[in-house]
């Protein structure tokens, strides 16, 4: 048998399994972008060419997961560098094996936000294509309020990233032992006076250290009190008139009293009997005065 035609046979079975292995990455690489497409199109991320660009689209899955889509790049950075250097090699296998443990925690925290159950990151582990085929197809809607990670605040994990286009992802950690969680407006401090700090914003009112004063419970405008500063008026409450208030009268002072006015204690007297009221009759103008009086005599 001529060893070139054995040669020939060998180089044409290797050129026939290629280009079925390229024709079937070609298929899976087009049907995942177009499943990563209509995830994308769930997460609200602009521009369907996101889907379509290797390495990058998966930059943006990681970054939809809260994960730091540079990850990505360390991961086939390490493994082409080490695959390279003889006696290492085989770290090259490690990092591709904590890309993939990467790409799990990501869709993990996207199932999340899609209102799937943790266990649904196993089919993903297992047949991915299955994975991204059934919640880009299904009725899930997608969630950005679920709770941010717990790693979301370390520098090397966590997603601090802003691209254009892609929406903002929650990546602020809850505080330890507080009540608000980022994204809440403002933390739940506690009252000071209790063995504990004020809150920041509330200052002590003067005289009672340590029981700060609590803005807000002013009046609403309208009812004789301007509206505290930061509090604005409520809508629906247009300030009252003020009632009119009638002038008033002018200060009349009492007459005075009439000094030859009988007293009130003095007792009532009738004018008609009263010889000083009564005028003299006609008959006593008209009669002569009256001579003297002749002393009487002497008594024996």
């Amino acid at each position: 048998m001529n060893p070139y035609d054995d040669s020939a046979a060998f180089w044409a079975i290797f050129a026939a399994l290629l280009g079925f292995g390229l024709l079937i990455g070609l298929i899976v690489y087009v049907v995942g972008s177009l499943f990563l497409m209509k995830l994308f199109d769930k997460a609200g991320v602009q521009g369907r060419w996101r889907a379509w660009v290797p390495v990058y689209n998966y930059m943006v899955f990681f970054k939809l997961g809260d994960l730091s889509p540079w990850l990505v790049l360390y991961a086939l950075g390490g493994a082409i560098v080490l695959g390279a250097i003889p006696g290492v090699n085989f770290l090259s296998s490690l990092v591709g094996l904590a890309f993939h443990v990467a790409a799990a925690v990501a869709a993990y925290r996207i199932g999340l936000k899609l209102g799937k159950d943790p266990v649904w990151v196993v089919l993903f582990v297992l047949v991915e294509i299955v994975w991204l085929g059934i919640l880009a197809y299904d009725r899930s809607r997608w969630n950005p309020n679920v709770p941010p990670a717990q790693w979301a605040g370390n520098a090397f994990l966590g997603d601090t990233t802003v691209w254009e286009g892609v929406p903002a992802q929650t990546s602020t950690v809850p505080a330890a032992g507080g009540y608000g969680q980022a994204g809440y407006g403002q933390p739940y401090g506690q009252q000071a006076g209790y063995g504990q700090s004020a809150q920041t914003g509330y200052p002590a009112q003067p005289g009672q250290p340590g029981y700060p004063a609590q803005p807000g419970y002013g009046q609403q405008p309208g009812y004789g009190q301007p509206a505290q500063p930061g509090y604005p008026a409520q809508p629906g409450y247009p300030a009252q008139p003020a009632a009119a208030v009638p002038p008033a009268a002018p200060y009349t002072p009492p007459p005075a009293a009439d000094p030859f006015a009988p007293s009130a204690d003095a007792p009532a007297t009738d004018p008609s009997t009263d010889p000083s009221t009564q005028a003299p009759s006609r008959r006593d103008e008209e009669q002569p005065p009256a001579g003297p009086v002749p002393p009487a005599p002497p008594q024996p």
